[in-house]
């Protein structure tokens, strides 16, 4: 009676290690599903160590952190390659789409303007929006304006009722050198004129 009753301790016994190590292969060929490019997996966390050349993208989903390798770092992320795992570095900003490093922003998202490796909603003051690039580009500071010129019409200053006169403004060689936007440098507005010229004759502006 006791040899019956060993026996049947060993079949249950050998059936229930015949069904985990079942459970264990299913389990493992999921998981495997989920490890594409991975040396070392885990169940719980996703990839650890990647493939030379893949990236080791790590992100949080609640408390539990996941891992995956990656050709190329997902928007928002930029690609450091190091000695011993090539890792996906998350942009320090939220407005940015990508980055050169942690704290170099290269484009932003939508509704941001890209202004020396920062985005903004707004460009800053002393810059202008480009909405083909969104980038915030640099205006340039005129110098002051020269005083009006004398009031002419096709080079006379007298013989007309109404001529036009001029003035300008210098731009620094830098703004020109860096190809800034800049505003007017010529102004123009109409003036009135001296109908006649003294002794009846057109006299040319100087």
């Amino acid at each position: 009676m006791q040899w019956i009753i060993f026996m049947l301790l060993l079949f249950i016994s050998s059936m229930e290690m015949l069904t985990q190590n079942r459970w264990k292969k299913q389990a493992s060929a999921g998981l495997l599903e989920n490890c594409t490019g991975c040396i070392l997996c885990s169940e719980d966390n996703g990839c650890i160590t990647c493939h030379h050349r893949l990236f080791l993208l790590i992100w949080r989903d609640g408390i539990r952190q996941y891992g995956m390798c990656v050709h190329t770092c997902p928007p928002g992320y930029f690609g450091v390659r190091g000695l011993e795992v090539n890792r996906c570095t998350k942009c320090r900003s939220p407005s940015c789409e990508s980055c050169f490093s942690r704290d170099f922003c290269m484009k932003c998202k939508d509704k941001f303007y890209l202004y020396k490796g920062q985005c903004f909603r707004q460009c800053p003051p002393g810059t202008a929006a480009q909405p083909g690039t969104r980038e915030c580009q640099e205006t340039c500071e005129p110098g002051p304006w020269s005083e009006w010129s004398a009031c002419t019409h096709e080079s006379r200053t007298c013989g007309c009722k109404w001529g036009v006169e001029t003035r300008v403004r210098e731009v620094p060689e830098a703004a020109r050198e860096e190809g800034t936007a800049c505003p007017a440098l010529l102004e123009t507005r109409r003036c009135r004129m001296k109908k006649h010229c003294p002794g009846g004759e057109h006299r040319a502006a100087g």
